[in-house]
């Protein structure tokens, strides 16, 4: 175990006019078009391209008619998601977060914050003071041996990594403070502290944990330990997170939205449209709307979008450690993309339309990687064959390949272009069709993800195509959502608190 840094984050509530946020998104997209639009040219030039090239990533091209359609199996989904009786593995999980409040601006005090959801562990303390929230945590590394070992051994380094931040921040003077659990994988919610992992997903295969209780397992980790006191008051996702992160500082956030190494989506659904749920919260007193965690990342592992499936996305699926699962996610996320990419290009070598027909080097799973794909798009957009393209050169030959031309340059950069742009404009199309569904006049969407912070287009692209999709009467805004999920994991531990307090003589909402 390893600290790999800190953080520290101030935020500040409060919601911008629509017309100041109108001109704002005018001019950054000006901008953003005009160096995309030069880039695009470097990336893209069709007089150029082979045209191997080009017909292999035909498939990745998607027409506006394709994703209507796309967004037409995803209402499907969803409805069949919130139907009582939907069978096992029909339509979207459709999971109730039971968060039934956003943020009101009363939140004040000291909260821990744990964010588990990829290859680093964050554990955070987070002191909210109504319209403020200052941040200080640290991340921490879980090997590969440890994500797909036993569910014992996760959980103990979860529990040592939470003993040595705290000790960090409050010495010997123990404090049991209100914990947020932000746990970025599918999980089956009876109440705010109730949660069974369904499946884990983006690498994670530790056993002893499917179907298990994610906050006992936690708790009986740290209960062996006599140097930490903890008071789990909320487990979430971390889509969920983000929403109340955005929440707290924007009120028509009702959207939020992941793309990092996974991706997935949760919005603020009215309790009426949820049929599963019905006669369980109708006399509870509570406000009557409630998150709903999509878990769209396994939409299509019914088939709904078979007719978008192509061949990479086959040998992608198959070659993963969950065959058949997760397939929106392949299509999208960053542990899949630089994969795509190197699928096709390996293709192409083998029919020596690169790299002289040698795939020596690109042969290797896992080689490119989605962080490559933004730095080799990156430097075509700023002209890279003017210099031969050197970032694109070093990454190649760091995996391996030798025999690399200008052209080889550029066929990778627009294989990357082609990949990217289909994963903006899918996550395009599935937010549209949640904007279209809670029909709301204006909605914020929180965004969070590695993704959606480091690819130097996927922002725009995105923006650009749910603005070409979705209906006309609907207007939206995105918003970046740093270290979102834990802040919102603090931020539910606080609403959560909160209500507990104000419904004196009630049990606590679990």
């Amino acid at each position: 175990m390893r600290p790999h840094g800190s953080v520290a984050l101030t935020t500040t509530s409060g919601s911008a006019p629509s017309l100041l946020i109108n001109i704002y998104k005018s001019i950054i997209n000006f901008l953003i078009s005009s160096f995309i639009s030069e880039g695009s040219r470097a990336i893209t030039n069709m007089d150029r391209v082979n045209k191997a090239v080009e017909e292999a990533c035909r498939c990745l091209k998607l027409s506006d008619d394709q994703l209507k359609k796309v967004m037409q199996a995803l209402k499907t989904g969803m409805e069949q998601g919130l139907k009582k009786g939907t069978p096992p593995g029909v339509g979207l999980k459709m999971i109730p977060s039971y968060v039934r409040a956003t943020p009101n601006g009363t939140e004040t005090g000291d909260f821990l914050a744990l964010d588990l959801g990829g290859t680093n562990f964050r554990v955070l303390l987070i002191r909210l003071k109504g319209s403020e929230a200052e941040m200080k945590g640290k991340i921490y590394e879980i090997p590969v041996s440890i994500q797909r070992g036993t569910g014992e051994k996760l959980f103990d380094h979860i529990a040592e990594c939470i003993a040595l931040f705290t000790t960090e921040q409050f010495g010997s003077n123990k404090r049991k403070l209100p914990l947020g659990f932000t746990f970025s994988f599918p999980l089956k919610q009876d109440g705010l502290t109730r949660a069974k992992l369904i499946q884990w997903t983006k690498g994670f295969n530790a056993s002893g944990c499917v179907g298990e209780d994610v906050v006992q397992l936690l708790r009986k980790a740290c209960k062996k330990r006599a140097d930490i006191d903890i008071d789990v008051v909320a487990v979430l996702n971390d889509t969920v997170g983000t929403l109340m992160a955005c929440a707290f500082k924007e009120n028509t956030c009702h959207i939020g939205v992941i793309v990092g190494t996974g991706t997935n989506a949760c919005y603020l659904e009215k309790l009426e449209k949820v049929q599963k749920m019905k006669g369980e919260w109708e006399n509870d007193g509570l406000p009557d709307e409630i998150i709903i965690n999509m878990e769209w990342g396994g939409f299509g592992d019914d088939g709904a979008i078979s007719f978008i499936y192509n061949e990479y996305d086959s040998v992608v699926d198959k070659l993963s450690i969950n065959p058949g699962k997760q397939i929106f996610e392949k299509m999208i996320s960053g542990m899949y993309m630089g994969e795509l990419v190197r699928i096709v290009v390996e293709g192409l070598a083998k029919k020596g339309v690169m790299f002289n027909g040698s795939t020596a080097g690109i042969s290797k799973q896992g080689c490119f990687t989605t962080a490559h794909v933004s730095t080799v798009e990156a430097e075509a957009a700023t002209d890279g064959r003017a210099n031969s393209y050197p970032k694109t050169r070093e990454i190649l030959r760091g995996i391996g390949i030798n025999s690399i031309s200008d052209d080889d340059c550029m066929h990778v950069a627009y294989i990357c272009a082609a990949v990217s742009s289909r994963a903006a404009y899918l996550c395009a199309a599935a937010i549209a069709q949640v904007l279209n569904h809670i029909k709301r006049p204006f909605v914020t969407v929180g965004v969070d993800g590695s993704v959606y912070r480091f690819h130097p287009t996927f922002q725009h692209l995105l923006d650009q195509k749910i603005s070409a999709l979705v209906d006309n009467q609907i207007k939206y805004q995105l918003m970046l959502s740093k270290d979102g999920s834990g802040v919102g994991a603090a931020v539910v531990a606080a609403v959560a608190t909160r209500i507990h307090k104000s419904q004196s003589g009630t049990d606590e909402e679990d």
